[in-house]
């Protein structure tokens, strides 16, 4: 399994570069994943991936898109702004979880 490492901390991560353990991932983790993916995280930035944890300590499941803008109030067109090419894929990966079913 591979490995990297973010803040100092050593984690699995899949061939795409998710972390295997969601409970590896810290806040602290969370700007260098960004940095991978070519993003620098605002306030906005955390809004969202702040939500997602905290969802799926609730749910159980990574939130969809559909869940952040319904349930999260975070507007499906800002979700793109944030998170280019692909937000429900690259804010799950910056937020710690593993790639959401049905992204390619």
């Amino acid at each position: 399994m591979p490995t990297k490492t973010f803040a100092g901390k050593t984690v699995e991560v899949d061939n795409e570069g998710f972390l295997i353990h969601h409970t590896d991932w810290s806040e602290e983790m969370a700007p260098e994943i960004a940095k991978e993916e070519g993003i620098q995280l605002t306030e906005a930035h955390w809004k969202v991936l702040r939500f997602i944890r905290k969802d799926f300590q609730e749910t159980g499941q990574i939130p969809t898109i559909r869940r952040i803008k319904n349930a999260g109030g975070i507007p499906t067109n800002e979700l793109y702004e944030l998170f280019p090419q692909g937000p429900a894929k690259k804010s799950a990966k910056i937020a710690g979880f593993g790639k959401p079913q049905g992204c390619v």
